[in-house]
């Protein structure tokens, strides 16, 4: 029997770059390489990961900033797809 191909991702689509840093003695988790979204869509992308994570956040020159170490929770989200 035939079976569906796979489902492909859109190679034009943004890859996001996910690293983790230190500011002022805290962590903060900043995703960046979504510029192309606009600052709507980010700030909607901030808004779901701060609920969702249960921390702060904000967007700041085209990057997510997440506070805390939240590398792996977040990297889970973007493979499950937003």
């Amino acid at each position: 029997m035939n079976e569906p191909p796979p489902p492909q991702s859109n190679p034009r689509s943004p890859v996001p770059k996910i690293r983790l840093e230190r500011r002022a003695g805290k962590l903060v988790t900043v995703i960046a390489g979504l510029h192309t979204y606009g600052s709507a869509r980010l700030e909607s992308i901030a808004g779901e990961l701060k609920a969702r994570l249960g921390a702060g956040g904000t967007v700041k020159n085209g990057a997510i900033e997440i506070q805390g170490d939240k590398v792996a929770a977040i990297r889970k989200w973007f493979k499950e797809g937003i």
